[in-house]
């Protein structure tokens, strides 16, 4: 039955989706900036960021937060890890919000690009999600399972396979390569990250960060494994040397990290998007 229920949400979450991207094509959160005289009109700071949870959450900033402090923020979406990054770089937004401190490293080594980040915001916790089995310990010897092909998630289900004792690994592993030891020949699949959300039906378990789970109906119900609240894997608001010190880019920052934004955080997602402690 819990096959069953799944591909039905797999299948009206992949129907949303569609419509959902129509739709994100023109979207935007602007809104006019604070009228108050006493408020410096800052003006407006284009942000990149996936839906969920970042773009829900710059969508509740603006709405909430951004017009008291002089800011207006247009969310301009993404559906893909790779063109966030680029958009800030060419100068079509002035941030983003969605990758860790440590994609971010990787990306600009590979691009021989100079990104910098703010500093952190929230952790999407990821997990490992089955229709197969309850738990890790439920895996069989040769099971399938399939993770990120980004060497930053990719080590990152790998690290956490290695914490569970079902394989070993170098100290800091990015690749199917930096695996020590599989005694119990898992076959690893590797996926690109947007589509993993509908690979859980065909292996035996597949690791899906937030960002995508959420969109495609998995919830934290669905998962045998997530990861932890201490995990380094916190995601940052990122944006380019030149505009770091810029005061749009230091008023969401500051935005984002509120009391405010932090309850918002903790009442939506209910431990799964876990904001920054300040």
């Amino acid at each position: 039955m819990r096959i069953t229920h799944r591909s039905a949400r797999l299948a009206g979450a992949a129907a949303a989706a569609a419509v959902l991207a129509i739709g994100l094509s023109a979207c935007s959160s602007a809104a006019p900036a604070s009228t108050n005289p006493d408020v410096d009109d800052l003006g407006t700071i284009k942000v990149g960021a996936l839906q969920t949870p970042a773009g829900d959450i710059l969508t509740w900033v603006q709405e909430n937060l951004a017009a008291d402090a002089g800011l207006t923020i247009e969310f301009v979406p993404f559906t893909d890890y790779n063109t966030p990054n680029l958009s800030v770089s060419d100068g079509s937004t002035d941030a983003n919000l969605f990758q860790n401190a440590n994609f971010l490293a990787t990306y600009n080594e590979a691009s021989d690009d100079s990104l910098v980040s703010v500093g952190d915001v929230y952790l999407p916790s990821a997990a490992f999600y089955s229709d197969k089995i309850e738990s890790l310990d439920d895996l069989e010897d040769g099971a399938k399972i399939a993770i990120p092909n980004d060497p930053t998630n990719e080590g990152r289900a790998l690290l956490i396979l290695a914490a569970e004792g079902l394989i070993e690994t170098t100290e800091a592993p990015t690749t199917l390569g930096d695996i020590t030891d599989n005694p119990r020949d898992f076959e690893f699949v590797e996926i690109e990250n947007a589509t993993l959300a509908q690979s859980v039906p065909d292996v035996d378990t597949a690791f899906v960060t937030i960002s995508f789970a959420l969109p495609a109906g998995l919830t934290a119900d669905d998962a045998i494994l997530i990861e932890g609240s201490d995990s380094p894997y916190v995601n940052v608001l990122a944006t380019t040397e030149e505009l770091e010190s810029d005061p749009r880019v230091a008023k969401l920052y500051e935005l984002l990290t509120s009391q405010e934004t932090a309850d918002y955080i903790n009442e939506t997602w209910d431990g799964l998007v876990v904001p920054v402690a300040k």
